[in-house]
């Protein structure tokens, strides 16, 4: 899976840029058909210091995208990868129904 990362109006420690590929990287356990990974960073405000995460997947058919808020990039990283396992799990789950109930006559 390819990661880009985008940080608009700042430069992204590198500390930020390895917990954000291990993140990334673990939602390969819920699918293994992701191509890619596309992570913009940006404030809100630059005196409220609120960061947004927003993360877009790349699937085979969709594109998932979550974007979320919080006081750090780490937390706002955090939230979007749960959110994105959610949907991964649904896509899946969608993908490989479970066995259809046959009619009983």
């Amino acid at each position: 899976m390819e990661i880009k990362i985008t940080s608009r109006k700042f430069k992204a420690k590198d500390t930020l840029k390895e917990f954000i590929n291990e993140e990334v990287k673990s939602l390969e356990r819920f699918s293994d058909s992701i191509i890619s990974a596309d992570v913009v960073l940006s404030y809100l405000h630059s005196k409220d210091s609120i960061k947004i995460a927003e993360v877009s997947l790349s699937v085979p058919g969709k594109i998932l995208l979550v974007t979320e808020e919080s006081d750090e990039f780490s937390k706002s990283i955090t939230k979007s990868v749960d959110k994105l396992k959610r949907q991964l799990k649904k896509v899946k789950s969608k993908r490989n129904p479970k066995t259809v109930k046959k009619n009983e006559n």
